[in-house]
């Protein structure tokens, strides 16, 4: 059983207050900076150098989101639990962050509600916690509902099966046009 997490509500409205400053695009603010002043104020070491150019060499788009989620796990709720810092650190490189920030903008994280709430439990996943109030069923279940990333593969999906419908019926079409011209001509 996921440990139990803050309210939901509380992460959410953080979200939505996030500062202007951290919705810039890479090389406006720095990440690795942000994340071991975290790490400081959990009170935990910061990692060596290689894990911070590591951090520091995250895909251009993903960096804003870096960001707004170290915005988030700055509550207080996260600043009590320094034994979060480890997995923190991971859901920081974590590829469900890297293609949530390959699909919305950080503006849109930022002020459209669903992926608000996509991302604050996209968080709390990626940390092994469920929202207070909430069952592991539940919360499983509502971060699937959001997912923009399986959206995206679903909508890919059906894209190609719609193509190849199309050809199949255009081949048919060709087909039945051809039989009914050789009928034609042999009459």
């Amino acid at each position: 059983m996921s440990p139990i997490g803050p309210q939901l509500d509380a992460l959410l409205h953080r979200l939505a207050e996030c500062p202007p400053d951290f919705l810039q695009g890479p090389g406006g603010i720095d990440v690795v900076a942000l994340a071991c002043d975290h790490l400081r104020a959990l009170g935990v070491a910061i990692p060596g150098t290689p894990a911070r150019r590591a951090l520091a060499a995250l895909p251009g788009e993903a960096q804003p989101l870096a960001a707004i989620v170290l915005w988030l796990l700055r509550d207080g709720w996260f600043l009590a639990q320094p034994q979060l810092a480890e997995a923190t650190w991971r859901l920081l490189h974590s590829t469900s962050l890297t293609n949530l920030a390959k699909l919305v903008r950080p503006e849109t994280i930022v002020n459209d509600p669903d992926r608000r709430e996509e991302l604050v439990r996209l968080c709390l996943d990626g940390l092994g916690l469920i929202p207070d109030g909430e069952t592991p069923a539940q919360a499983a279940d509502r971060l699937t509902t959001l997912d923009s990333v399986e959206r995206d593969r679903v909508i890919r999906r059906t894209r190609k099966a719609e193509a190849r419908a199309r050809e199949v019926r255009e081949a048919m079409a060709r087909r039945k046009a051809e039989e009914a011209a050789a009928r034609y001509s042999r009459e």
